[in-house]
């Protein structure tokens, strides 16, 4: 398997933004002279050839030195600010020192490595050294560039050199101060900032070097720094080894930066799962209720919901035999008594069972005792703990595995241990043994084994559990002692545990293609050492600690190790590019927690919170201002101080804030019941204005996590409605696939584009304030001290109006190519054709002129779009699976409802609206059958896949039936639908009226009444 990668416009936003700092910058190279230890001399490329040169010299090549100005700089700089929502530097911090912030699990690898390749295809730079904290993040950049070579080759027609710096192969560094293409050194910090004589060869003179400081050619390329993981990385000592470079300029990148130095790229927790971008996180925890010394042991596994008979409980006690007692796990309903069940222990007396509730997962007994799904009472061992978390694990391990085996996507999870003799042992022989937590791991294993065949014999993925071994199917990942080849214990030494543990990543690092192939048994990996920054496998689905709580390792640490979306046996990732998925609910990672989830979920979330320091959190006028709101369409609007206040009065007159701005329930009620309301002048853009607020934190409404437990429908299957032949013969009418064309005279295109810009476009001059104030009075000593004595009041403020003067250079043709995605050729033709005083309110203010007349275009292409879509039904239908192989799974009182005509026992819904509706067919006696439709079924459209919400059948006399498609929204007002969404709703007619059924309709409707209404009309 070759794992794939495609353009993820998150990445190339944070590409552009650092490669947007430079703009203006010219493309040239230069080279320096190599005197092989006598001297060193630069000299610019356009006087190489009037240099004269001795034959034991040679050329290098370095980095052109920056040619643009400081202000010129921070221009960029805050340009990218403003359109990225970020805080706005007042200078250049540490100058040239860029932070990009990127999420664990969003490949900041890949987009640095990108980042190379355009910063040299636009400015020439090519010598670049990523600086790294350990040897796993090492492994991890190195497998990054090896499995992007033919991805990158494809983009940019070349490779990059690199290699891992090594002081005793100093041959790496000739040739990276020679080459002249891209060259990447990958250098751990201890290289050059720890002590030992090895570790310090980088400074020295080296007879095997020439008698040159290996850091003197390193630092006479002007490297560009790249560091990776800087938090881990940038110690005093290290900042000042790492002046020794000489850097043109520094990139640093995290998820968790300790300094932001001009951050111009944000993609922290909040945005990635916000768009997707990584896992869910899903929690089982397990907690211990009652004091030390209860004898009285129930642990309740959880409640089994039916629609067929009345809520079950899973529960494990204790229970009396002929020669011992034992633990043992049953199936419970109300009034079993324990008691009995136990044979009479007498610590069960009174643990009859008075209640199963399924809404709030939990069981009561006549004495007062309730427990909820995951508590455990009584006493408690340490390793029965531990294998009641292993159980859990296999469990979630099963039943996501059965699932998306059918999807091709291989489960693996991961298993935190603190030491390894609980997973491996070794006799006086050295022959290998397994220690408890293996024991266990493979008893509950074959256990759980044995119930999947009994219960799924003819399914092929029980075929696929027949062939792998026990033994094969877990693997532990630790250090291993060179001398022995034993598994040991992480030691003390940061420089000796890396060395160690190199040896311990071949499969989990170096192979990772491997491991994720069906054909390699490993599912399941034990591992301390890979809690470390640096490893994570895009299938880890379910991870579990099995090991005391370490307040130096954090929640957030953790999960990180399983967060990067999953991949199939195609290596094509699971995002939201793969039509009929919902990312989120094949993208969730169970982490079975040694405590409550409510305790996990509030530390997690304290973690994240911490992360968020510089987000938004108030929804007021200096929010919405200057922010750049592109629909789908690619029309443009920026936010101006008038609008901005508009919004701000439009949130506080509809309660959508308090008084302070702070974002309030009804706001997150009407987003959810679709009825937002906002300024006229928003109705093309207020899917993007709701995207805009989720930036803003909101502490308790941004939970990036879910209480498994709390999943009391399991993985719903169809029941007999399905098999009735109304709905086969409503699926048979709805199941063909189309294909849309588009097809427009560019030169009409051409014509009112140029009409709308010479009839519209007005660009402002670009407006300088210039501040007058007067100096604080100086009123005492602790004035002084404070440093307040000399700050500036501001009394009076004038504004000019003036040309652009900046020496910035715009690619006027590429840029309005970028943003309305149209061809170099139509572009030209525009521009030529707009009249003249409307091309010159280019030089007048060349941002704002991009920005307007893109917007034009835009509005012209959209319009010519929506005219011109057809749709064509193909020789291709959709298949039952996508009802049959779902992941669907729901709270009972929550986000699932018990129902009868529809196509499964339960439906799930994801609005208020949808259950009011859900309800009103249910009980309707118009209605025979129906069905939600899964996201398996959609439409293709030019502004994504389109997924219909219901399938009807609705009974019409004794033998004529009516077939509806529906889509419920809270307004039906079209100036009030998203823009995405009316789009999307008017190539459903097209697709919907090619089918050719008069007994076949489609609508947008917002309550039953409407539907009756359209139905019976």
């Amino acid at each position: 398997m070759k794992i794939k990668f495609k353009h993820q416009q998150f990445q190339l936003d944070a590409v552009k933004s650092v490669v947007d700092v430079f703009q203006g910058q010219p493309n040239e190279s230069s080279r320096f002279t190599l005197d092989k230890g006598r001297r060193q001399k630069s000299v610019e490329i356009d006087d190489l050839f009037q240099q004269t040169t001795s034959n034991d010299s040679e050329y290098g090549f370095k980095n052109n030195p920056i040619k643009l100005v400081d202000q010129e700089v921070l221009g960029n700089i805050q340009a990218m600010q403003r359109q990225n929502g970020l805080k706005l530097s007042e200078r250049l911090e540490g100058k040239y020192n860029l932070t990009v912030e990127m999420e664990t699990g969003t490949g900041k690898t890949y987009t640095y490595i990108r980042t190379m390749f355009e910063l040299y295809k636009k400015y020439g730079w090519s010598k670049f050294i990523i600086v790294v904290p350990s040897i796993a993040i090492r492994e991890g950049v190195l497998k990054t560039f090896q499995i992007t070579e033919d991805h990158f080759m494809a983009e940019y027609g070349s490779k990059a050199r690199y290699f891992v710096y090594n002081s005793k192969q100093l041959h790496h560094i000739e040739k990276f101060a020679s080459d002249a293409g891209i060259n990447v050194m990958i250098i751990n910090a201890q290289a050059f900032n720890a002590r030992g004589k090895d570790a310090r060869r980088i400074t020295m003179e080296l007879d095997d070097f020439a008698s040159r400081k290996p850091i003197d050619v390193i630092a006479s390329t002007n490297p560009i720094l790249i560091i990776d993981e800087p938090q881990s990385v940038e110690g005093q000592k290290t900042k000042e080894a790492l002046k020794d470079f000489k850097a043109l300029f520094t990139l640093r990148y995290s998820a968790t930066h300790r300094e932001d130095y001009n951050k111009v790229y944000r993609l922290d927790a909040l945005d990635a799962y916000n768009m997707k971008l990584v896992k869910k996180i899903s929690v089982k925890g397990i907690s211990v209720k009652g004091s030390s010394g209860t004898n009285s042991y129930v642990y309740l596994e959880g409640i089994d919901i039916s629609d067929k008979h009345a809520p079950v409980a899973r529960l494990e006690y204790e229970k009396r035999t002929k020669t011992e007692v034992t633990k043992v796990s049953k199936k419970i309903v109300t009034g079993d008594d324990l008691y009995q069940l136990s044979e009479n222990l007498e610590q069960y007396k009174g643990y009859k069972v008075s209640e199963i509730n399924g809404q709030n997962n939990s069981i009561s007994f006549i004495n007062g005792v309730t427990l909820f799904a995951g508590d455990v009472q009584g006493d408690v061992n340490e390793l029965h703990f531990r294998r009641i978390q292993i159980r859990e694990t296999l469990k979630s391990h099963f039943e996501k595995e059965r699932v998306l085996f059918h999807k091709g996507i291989k489960v693996l999870s991961l298993f935190f241990i603190d030491e390894v003799a609980k997973y491996r042992q070794y006799d006086k022989d050295g022959n290998e043994q397994n220690g408890d937590y293996a024991d266990i791991f493979e008893e509950e294993y074959m256990e759980l084994l044995n119930e999947q065949l009994s219960l799924f014999a003819d399914d092929p993925y029980v075929q696929y559990l027949n062939t792998i071994r026990v033994k094969d199917t877990h693997k532990g990942y630790f250090s291993i002692d060179k001398k022995s080849n034993r598994f040991v214990d992480s030691k003390v030494s940061a420089r000796e545990t890396d060395s160690d543990d190199a040896d311990a990543y071949d499969l989990i690092m170096r192979q990772k293609e491997q491991l994720l192939s069906f054909e390699e048994p490993t599912r399941f990996i034990f591992s301390h050492s890979a809690l470390k920054e640096g490893w994570d496998n895009p299938n880890v689905f379910q991870i579990c600690t099995l090991k005391h709580s370490d307040s130096t390792i954090k929640k957030r640490q953790e999960v990180g190790r399983g967060l990067r979306l999953c991949v199939n046996k195609y290596g094509e990732r699971i995002d939201s590019s793969i039509p009929g998925i919902d990312v989120h609910e094949i993208n969730a990672l169970t982490v079975i927690a040694s405590e409550s989830y409510e305790q996990f979920a509030k530390q997690l979330q304290g973690e994240i919170a911490a992360t968020l320091s510089d987000r938004p959190r108030k929804a007021d006028n200096s929010f919405f201002l200057e922010k750049v709101l592109v629909n789908a369409r690619g029309e443009q609007l920026k936010i101006d101080e008038r609008l901005a206040n508009k919004l701000q009065n439009a949130f506080i007159r509809n309660g959508y804030t308090d008084d302070d701005y702070n974002l309030t329930d009804a706001y997150f009620a009407a987003v959810e019941e679709q009825t937002i309301k906002l300024p006229d002048e928003l109705n093309a853009h207020q899917e993007q204005l709701i995207e805009l607020v989720k930036t803003i934190y909101v502490e308790g409404k941004s939970d990036m996590t879910n209480d498994d437990r709390k999943n009391t429908v399991p993985n719903i299957t169809v029941n007999s409605n399905f098999h009735k032949k109304e709905f086969k013969e409503l699926w048979s009418r709805i199941n063909k696939r189309s294909v849309y064309t588009v097809q427009f005279d560019s030169e009409e295109l051409v014509r009112k584009s140029i009409m709308a810009i010479d009839m519209s476009l007005d660009v402002p001059s670009i407006r300088y304030s210039i501040k007058h104030g007067e100096m604080n009075e100086i009123e005492s000593r602790e004035q002084l001290k404070q440093g307040d004595a000399f700050k500036i009041r501001e009394t009076d403020a004038d504004y000019v109006h003036q040309a652009a003067s900046s020496k910035i250079k715009y690619d006027l043709i590429g840029k309005l190519m970028d943003e309305t995605k149209l061809t170099r050729k139509t572009i030209v033709a525009i521009m030529k054709g707009i009249k003249q005083a409307k091309f010159m309110l280019f030089q007048k203010n060349p941002e704002e002129f991009i920005l307007r007349a893109s917007r034009l275009i835009n509005e012209q292409k959209a319009t010519t779009i929506i005219e011109s879509i057809t749709y064509d039904v193909i020789n291709d239908t959709f298949n039952t699976d996508v009802f049959t192989k779902n992941t669907l799974k729901g709270q009972l009182g929550q986000n699932a409802i018990a129902v009868e005509k529809h196509i499964y026992d339960y439906v799930v819904t994801d609005s208020k609206i949808e259950r009011a509706f859900a309800k009103e067919l249910d009980t309707s006696n118009e209605v025979h059958i129906y069905a939600k439709l899964p996201r398996g079924f959609y439409i293709p459209t030019p502004v994504g896949d389109y997924n219909p919400d219901w399938a009807i059948v609705f009974k019409e006399g004794d033998v004529k039936h009516i077939y509806f498609i529906a889509e419920t929204k809270g307004s039906l007002d079209s100036m009030e639908l998203r823009e995405v969404e009316k789009a999307k709703i008017e190539c459903a007619r097209r697709h919907f009226a090619k089918l050719n059924s008069d007994q076949l309709k489609y609508d947008v409707v917002n309550s039953y009444e409407k539907l009756m209404e359209i139905v019976k009309g």
